[in-house]
């Protein structure tokens, strides 16, 4: 599987964005379709991820301001509205399939005050 995240951005505080992750190979092996975030000097940390049946999970500092979806030959989207500051970092999609993990290039977003 190879996944691929784009649709970062320089955006105000406020603003929004819609990343989207694009997999070839083997898509049908994709259960769960995870999105991390790196800040500068910080860990990776999930902030959102979705199943192939459409259960949804956020973490506590993007509920309500992101959302996930995905169309029906391999692409994933995160919109993300109400954009803060503290949102800003390079943001990865990946998934896991057989206990092997993958990751797409991470795509830059950088929110302003």
């Amino acid at each position: 599987v190879q996944l691929q995240a784009s649709g970062g951005g320089l955006v105000q505080a406020g603003g929004s964005l819609r990343l989207s992750c694009v997999a070839s190979g083997r898509i049908s092996s994709i259960y769960r379709l995870d999105w991390y975030r790196q800040a500068p000097a910080n860990q990776r940390e999930k902030v959102a991820s979705i199943t192939s049946d459409g259960s949804t999970n956020y973490a506590d500092s993007v509920k309500g301001r992101f959302a996930l979806s995905r169309n029906s030959v391999g692409t994933w989207y995160l919109q993300m509205d109400s954009l803060k500051p503290e949102d800003t970092g390079i943001y990865f999609c990946g998934t896991n399939i057989g206990g092997y993990p993958y990751w797409g290039q991470g795509t830059q977003v950088t929110v302003s005050s």
